[in-house]
């Protein structure tokens, strides 16, 4: 009886670890952005998407994002232009083996630079699990990028964008299935 408690109490154990290993990520992209007619029903914020597609840490994706940021400027001490915080948002990761990743936006916005027609991006997103080896996962990840105009309306009012950076954090809850063994 004390040999199976002490194999049942090993292989927990295990398995608990396998689940607990922070496995760091790098992934780049390019992409589009655009407004979006889903309407997050934040009040004074402008509603915006992106689609992406990348490869890095985790195998090839795309990932598309709806987010609220807000319609005013607001004060930052990083940003040398103007500021538009993040209000809300979510994105999905859609993997090459068909697994899909959750995130929500907490905190993060657009630095948009209007001299040089640039913006510099910096969000931060918390990872809500997923399907397939997605499942348990847990973790952060930030996103920088560039976006830069492409399209302008007949008022020359900016209005599609290309969209261009990375994404690093770490990720928990990754199944030790063999997959995982190429990521270290």
């Amino acid at each position: 009886m004390k040999r199976l408690i002490t194999i049942v109490l090993t292989a927990t154990l295990a398995i608990a670890s396998v689940y607990a290993q922070q496995t760091p990520i790098k992934m780049t992209f390019s992409g589009t952005g655009a407004g979006s007619t889903v309407d997050l029903k934040q009040p004074n914020t402008n509603t915006g998407e992106e689609n992406v597609a990348g490869d890095g840490t985790l195998g090839s994706f795309t990932f598309r994002i709806v987010e609220a940021s807000a319609n005013a400027p607001q004060p930052s001490s990083t940003c040398s232009g103007l500021y538009f915080p993040n209000v809300s948002g979510a994105g999905l990761f859609r993997f090459q083996d068909g697994s899909l990743l959750i995130v929500t936006i907490t905190q993060g916005g657009d630095c948009i630079d209007f001299v040089h027609l640039v913006a510099h991006c910096t969000w931060t997103f918390k990872i809500n699990g997923g399907t397939g080896r997605f499942q348990n996962a847990s973790g952060v990840l930030t996103l920088t990028e560039t976006t830069l105009p492409a399209l302008a309306d007949g008022s020359g009012n900016p209005v599609f964008f290309s969209e261009t950076g990375q994404f690093t954090g770490t990720i928990s809850g990754l199944p030790d299935d063999g997959y995982q063994a190429v990521l270290r």
